[in-house]
């Protein structure tokens, strides 16, 4: 018995949920998303929620189950409230800046990089803090995942960058012998 998967799903005011077949819509404003279920799932929409049911009585099954409804609640909170990934950059001469739909980082290479981000994302620096805002949580995370990738941090002295929640256990430098 999953979990997740029995829990239904409460849908909030100004957001439209439909099921046609396989495929579940959701709409808010001018926004559009779409979740295939593949016909792994049943899905109903019923007293304002949206509640799943496994196809059959296998591991798989109830393994889709709860995959696809966190899928479902993924969609209906990055359309309602949107998702939000900080990181932070530590070291001398290491910055960041937005540059429209670019995220221009100096990270003490020869080069600049610039880092393309996609529409639907917005990338904001303040100081020392880069802040990723979207509706796709795995959008926003691969993003975040990426910058994080051009320097990662150094167990040392801490320098490259790390999310903001990130707890980086520091190494002991050298010790000479006396």
């Amino acid at each position: 018995m999953s979990r997740i998967g029995k829990q239904p799903i409460a849908i909030p005011n100004g957001l439209d949920v439909s099921v046609e077949g396989n495929l579940l819509k959701f709409k808010k404003g001018n926004n559009t998303k779409e979740l295939d279920t593949k016909g792994h799932v049943d899905v109903k929409v019923e007293n304002g929620s949206i509640v799943f049911s496994p196809k059959g009585e296998d591991r798989q099954s109830r393994a889709y189950w709860g995959t696809y409804r966190a899928l479902a609640n993924n969609i209906v909170t990055g359309l309602t409230e949107g998702f939000i990934r900080k990181l932070e950059i530590n070291g001398v001469g290491y910055k960041a800046a937005a540059k429209g739909s670019v995220l221009e980082l100096t990270l003490g290479f020869s080069h600049p990089i610039n880092h393309e981000v996609p529409k639907g994302v917005e990338v904001s620096v303040e100081k020392n803090v880069i802040t990723i805002k979207g509706d796709d949580k795995q959008v926003v995370g691969q993003i975040a995942a990426q910058v994080r990738g051009y320097r990662p941090p150094e167990p040392y002295k801490g320098k490259g960058i790390k999310y903001a929640e990130e707890r980086i256990i520091r190494k002991a430098g050298k010790t000479s012998k006396k």
